[in-house]
């Protein structure tokens, strides 16, 4: 079998809700979801959702080679913009096109992903996180109870910048989750919008209140002894890394101690979650991929490492035309049989759903205010 090309798609997730967090967010979101589909001589084409940042760079990698050397193929890509660097945008291209790979590599052994990879059990653990900061109180309770329901018991809050906000709108998340335990995990993302002491001071005073699981991202990704410091003057675990852009980047924080929970952005593909997992584990670290619904395919590789601990689900539903073959039951995710990772596009569908400006709206949480981490006083109010 050989790599023959490939083909990119742009379908959008339609949240029916506000997402969000502390640096903005956008009403009524539409978001950007870059599908890839790589083809083969044999036929088979392999699907992986996540970025098309430099592709036409690393594709010469990969054209004519089998699809299912996929590890050494990961490398090979990495190689191929050795010198400009694979760090950054770049980096979500080679995970796209690695996971659309391990796709491949499923279907031609007529197996599930998760057993290729090695899982035993379909069934992956996870929690509630509803990019919720822009919900009112009534939205906020509803979306939670749907996922208790489904019999989720944690679920994570976007806050910190409004101390008595968050203390309540944790509650709501606690009591909607009560319906399947007496103790809820409860989580708080403050997407690195505080200093050190800012965060110190932030966390040890919720903690009089609420048991928190974690404070995920609380300073900026790269501050490894930030998030040491952090982690031993508060009771919560300390959860970061999404931001960062493979395993290389983890080496500061693991020397310094940083991360309490290893996390990963979903768009970064099969083989650099399943190598992170590793790293993390050989630390004795347990380890969390963000952003699920951005790229379904993770879940897979959780199945087959010893420190998964749980994934983040953001919606029950997936984007106009990309159909996965996954459910959401008992608090987490349930993998199907099917052959590959499970998903599929409808590019008429894709087509014919596209409607809405997406990341355009430049109020979006992915512009860091000027004044974030330099607020003297955190209360909700503009200083």
């Amino acid at each position: 079998m050989k790599i023959t090309g490939y083909r990119t798609l742009t379908a959008q997730q339609h949240w029916r809700r506000a997402i969000g967090d502390v640096n903005g967010h956008i009403v009524e979101a539409v978001t950007e979801v870059p599908i890839v589909v790589v083809e083969t001589d044999a036929g088979i084409e392999g699907v992986g959702i996540g970025s098309h940042a430099d592709l036409a760079r690393l594709f010469p990698a990969l054209e004519g080679e089998d699809p299912r050397g996929v590890a050494a193929l990961f490398d090979r890509m990495l190689a191929q913009v050795f010198k400009s660097g694979h760090a950054g945008a770049t980096y979500g291209g080679v995970a796209t096109l690695d996971a659309a790979l391990w796709d491949i590599k499923a279907k031609a052994a007529g197996e599930p992903l998760w057993r290729l990879l090695g899982g035993r059990d379909r069934f992956v653990p996870g929690y509630a996180s509803g990019l919720d900061i822009a919900l009112g109180d009534e939205e906020l309770a509803a979306f939670y109870a749907e996922f208790a329901a489904r019999g989720f018991v944690a679920g994570k809050l976007k806050g910190g910048l409004d101390f008595d906000a968050d203390l309540r709108r944790l509650g709501i998340l606690s009591d909607a989750l009560a319906a399947n335990t007496s103790r809820p995990g409860l989580m708080l993302d403050a997407n690195e919008s505080w200093q050190v002491k800012q965060a110190v001071r932030y966390v040890s005073a919720l903690e009089e209140h609420v048991d928190l699981l974690w404070v995920e991202e609380p300073l900026r990704r790269w501050d490894a002894a930030g998030h040491a410091r952090l982690s031993t003057a508060i009771r919560a675990a300390v959860a970061t890394g999404e931001n960062l852009t493979g395993v290389d980047q983890f080496r500061p924080l693991f020397e310094a101690g940083a991360p309490d929970v290893v996390q990963a952005g979903a768009i970064w593909g099969v083989s650099h979650m399943h190598r992170l997992a590793l790293a993390a584990a050989a630390r004795d670290l347990p380890i969390s991929p963000v952003g699920y619904n951005a790229n379904p395919a993770v879940a897979h590789v959780m199945t087959a490492v010893p420190n998964h601990l749980t994934t983040e689900v953001q919606s029950v539903d997936f984007a106009d035309g990309v159909l996965v073959d996954h459910e959401f039951a008992d608090g987490g995710i349930v993998l199907s049989d099917a052959p590959g990772a499970g998903i599929r596009v409808d590019e008429v569908a894709i087509a014919g759903a596209r409607n809405g400006d997406g990341w355009a709206n430049p109020a979006g949480p992915h512009m860091r205010p000027v004044r974030a981490g330099l607020r003297v006083v955190l209360d909700g109010v503009e200083r």
